[in-house]
C-alpha cells in the first residue's frame, strides 16, 4: 500500500491492502445527534455534486510535494494530472483506475471496486449507514470524516476533511500499513461546471505501451 499511497493517497490503493471486494463488518459505533447531522449534511453535499475541478497539492510520507490539476465527474470518474517532474497521470473511468507513468511508459490498472472511491464518487452516498465510517468530528468551520478500507481494520486509515462555510471537499489523508500519511489538499474548486468525458479515457496509444493489469 505504501507505493500506491505515495502515488495518490486515496485513489489507487492496492488490492491486497484493502481486502478487495470485502465489505467492512457491522460496526459498533453510535453517532451523536450532532454527528448524525454532520454525516447527513456531507452526504447531501456529495450526492448533489456531479462535477468538480480544481488544483491539488500532495504531500507524501517523506515530505515530497507534488502538485497538479484534478477533474471529477460522477459517478466513478476522476483524473489527476501531475505537474512535472512527476511522470504520473491517474485516470478513473468508472470501471478501473489507471496509473500511467510517462517515464517508464507503463500503465498499472486497478478495479475501481477495489478502491475506496465510492466514499466520494458513488452515485448514491449514504455515509450514515456506510459500515466503513468509524467517526465524524464536527469542529468549528470543518467536518472531518474518518473511515476504514477493509474489514480487518479497527482503526481508520482514511481521513476526509470538508470545510463548512461553504461546504466543500478540502482534503483527504491516507495512512499506509507502516502508519505513514499521504495528504492530498484541494484548492481553487469549481463545482458544477461542464467537464468533458474525454478526460477520463486513457488513450489506447498510450495504454498499449507496457500495460500491467492488477487483478
Amino acid at each position: 500500500m505504501r507505493r500506491i499511497a505515495k502515488i495518490l493517497g486515496l485513489v489507487a490503493v492496492t488490492v491486497a491492502a484493502l481486502g478487495a471486494g470485502q465489505a467492512p463488518p457491522a460496526r459498533h459505533v453510535e453517532f451523536s445527534q450532532e454527528g448524525r447531522g454532520a454525516l447527513e449534511k456531507v452526504g447531501a453535499y456529495l450526492n448533489g455534486l456531479r462535477t468538480l475541478q480544481g488544483d491539488f497539492s500532495q504531500i507524501g510520507p517523506n515530505g515530497q510535494l507534488d502538485q497538479g490539476r484534478f477533474y471529477l465527474l460522477k459517478p466513478g470518474r476522476l483524473r489527476f494530472e501531475y505537474q512535472p517532474p512527476s511522470p504520473l497521470l491517474v485516470v478513473a473511468d468508472g470501471r478501473t483506475v489507471a496509473v500511467f507513468n510517462s517515464k517508464l511508459k507503463t500503465v498499472d490498472r486497478y478495479p475501481l471496486t477495489d478502491t475506496p472511491l465510492d466514499l466520494i464518487l458513488g452515485d448514491k452516498i449514504d455515509l450514515l449507514h456506510n459500515m466503513a465510517i468509524l467517526s465524524v468530528q464536527h469542529n468549528p468551520g470543518t467536518i472531518v470524516v474518518e473511515a476504514r478500507t477493509a474489514k480487518n481494520r479497527v482503526k481508520p486509515n482514511i481521513i476526509i476533511t470538508f470545510s463548512e462555510s461553504p461546504l466543500e471537499l478540502r482534503q483527504w489523508t491516507v495512512i499506509d500499513d507502516q502508519g505513514l500519511p499521504t495528504t492530498v489538499a484541494m484548492r481553487n474548486l469549481v463545482a458544477g461546471a461542464p467537464v468533458s468525458e474525454a478526460l477520463f479515457v486513457l488513450r489506447e496509444t498510450t495504454a498499449a505501451v507496457g500495460t500491467k493489469a492488477r487483478n
